[in-house]
């Protein structure tokens, strides 16, 4: 809600497709300089206890943005500020919280259907937040959208206040942060399951996942809807999401990892195309369900490629690189592609990103899917 809000807010102040890649940029980019150090954190010190604090420093966010909004106060760079300060809020929730979902987990073989269950849930919000919020918006404005957001937050805290977890050790390893840091990196880009699946989603984050800045433009101007449509626009791919999520976790198998994401990659960047250059709204909708199961899948099976090959000592630092691979190239992409909507459009944008997600997925079948077949014997993805 608080997102969908916040860019809807964003253009209405400014009809600025820039700005809404400098918002995206605002948000994302701390991820990409302070995942590591997120990491680093989870790796040492108590994660639960860590995932709290950052829930608290979120619900504060959320309640000074719904403050300044109903004071009427709020502008286009108070929002761009507060969007920065939540992407430093998640640079060290993110791999934090990723590493200690395995704390919660008790049998190891149960992991891959905990992390796709753990998708059907954020990607469950997706659906509902922006269709509400999409009413909110026509009905009492974004304020209303921040507040009930920070609200929500008192049930997150309280369920993990609820959690008894068994306390982890943590081994003081030696060497400076920087060292510990690089330890996991290296780790992540030797192994070639990790390195490829890692590198697929990067593009798809950097390039794929830009069509959710260009979303109140498409509902705009392209296809000539108000805030409601808006919303439905953003839950078509939320559905998608979690239907997504929940045939991953309906698996019984998870084997073939890499045929999947290749499949779902290739799929996602053949719906941006389509996205782009379609002028009815109902073909738009019915594209993006598309595009959301096909990115939750790859992003679900990713994850549990991860999860499944790291040793739980460089957990949270190899979840950080994830992080910073998946978010943290976000902004980048986001100032990427607020810069050339700016000349070409936001269509045309999204369809050349579109196209070089294609280009990108054919490599990885080529280079990385066609050789573990010809070696099956090989540990990989699969």
């Amino acid at each position: 809600m608080q997102t969908t809000a916040q860019l809807w807010l964003v253009y209405k102040l400014t009809h600025s497709a820039a700005l809404l890649g400098v918002f995206g940029f605002a948000n994302q980019v701390p991820i990409l300089f302070l995942a590591a150090l997120g990491g680093y954190i989870g790796d040492r010190y108590n994660r639960h206890h860590g995932v709290i604090w950052t829930q608290i420093c979120s619900m504060v966010l959320a309640f000074v943005l719904a403050g300044l909004t109903f004071a009427n106060i709020i502008r286009e760079w108070e929002l761009i500020f507060i969007a920065f300060l939540v992407g430093v809020v998640n640079a060290f929730d993110v791999p934090i919280r990723q590493a200690f979902l395995v704390e919660m987990v008790d049998k190891k073989e149960d992991l891959p259907n905990a992390i796709a269950l753990n998708s059907s849930i954020f990607n469950g919000a997706r659906v509902v937040g922006p269709a509400i919020a999409g009413f909110a918006l026509a009905w009492k404005g974004p304020a209303w959208c921040f507040l009930l957001n920070g609200f929500s937050f008192l049930a997150v805290i309280g369920a993990l206040l609820a959690m008894r977890i068994v306390r982890r050790e943590t081994k003081k390893e030696p060497g400076s942060p920087f060292q510990s840091l690089m330890q996991g990196f290296r780790f992540a880009m030797s192994d070639l399951p990790i390195r490829s699946t890692l590198l697929l989603l990067s593009m798809l984050s950097l390039l794929g996942l830009q069509y959710s800045v260009f979303l109140p433009i498409f509902a705009s101007e392209v296809l000539h809807r108000d805030a409601k449509g808006f919303g439905l626009l953003m839950s078509a791919a939320g559905v998608g999401a979690v239907l997504g999520a929940l045939h991953f976790a309906a698996r019984t198998s998870y084997k073939g990892l890499a045929r999947w994401i290749a499949a779902t990659s290739t799929t996602c960047a053949v719906g941006l195309v389509i996205f782009s250059q379609s002028r009815y709204f109902w073909l738009s909708m019915a594209v993006l369900l598309v595009v959301g199961f096909c990115a939750t899948v790859q992003m679900a099976a990713t994850n549990t490629t991860l999860q499944n090959r790291v040793p739980d000592q460089l957990r949270g630092r190899i979840m950080a690189v994830y992080a910073t691979m998946f978010m943290g190239v976000q902004p980048i992409g986001s100032l990427i592609a607020g810069g050339v909507a700016k000349h070409i459009g936001a269509p045309y944008t999204l369809a050349v990103f579109g196209t070089l997600c294609f280009f990108g997925s054919l490599f990885f079948i080529f280079r990385v899917v066609m050789p573990l077949q010809r070696q099956p014997e090989a540990p990989a993805t699969a």
